[in-house]
């Protein structure tokens, strides 16, 4: 399974993001989607898995759940979009994240793209950035991965200049 993942659009949707939504067999948004044109069109072109984020408004919110916890490929994966850092945890998720730990744990909001392991609970830590083009950043970034059987592999970072 070909994965995109990417957060923190902001609205924006281009052929740069689209170039690797095509690429992909399902896209992953870790919230902060902006306007649902943005959703709309991922979804029409792959499958879509998404969060809403706090720039969200009652429509995205009705859309897309506030953390979303599934299945693939053998691996138990959760993306929320305020969700800390390994050791600094959200207080929101904190409990359940010790006590459940994911595979994998998604989260955006900082804008800062990291990738880490977790080794006090065995969980892969992803956030990919801000693809969109509102905030801080320097530089759109997105993550994208395969899972197969249970094991992530070719892990990339896609990034573009703003």
């Amino acid at each position: 399974m070909k994965i995109l993942l990417l957060s923190d659009t902001h609205s924006h949707f281009d052929s740069f993001i689209e170039k690797y939504v095509h690429q992909a067999d399902e896209v992953w948004h870790a919230g902060d989607i902006g306007d649902l044109k943005v959703t709309d069109r991922i979804a029409a072109l792959k499958p879509l898995r998404a969060v809403y984020g706090n720039i969200d408004n009652d429509q995205a919110r009705l859309q897309f759940p506030l953390n979303l916890r599934f299945t693939c490929e053998g691996m138990d994966v959760w993306m929320t979009h305020i969700g800390g850092y390994p050791g600094r945890y959200n207080q929101r998720i904190r409990v359940e994240i010790y006590e459940r730990p994911p595979d994998i744990f998604i989260c955006g909001h900082s804008h800062i793209l990291k990738v880490m392991n977790d080794k006090r609970i065995n969980c892969l830590h992803m956030n990919p950035g801000a693809v969109g083009m509102h905030g801080f950043h320097k530089k759109r970034t997105m993550l994208r991965f395969e899972i197969n059987h249970g094991k992530i592999s070719n892990l990339e970072v896609i990034e573009k200049d703003r």
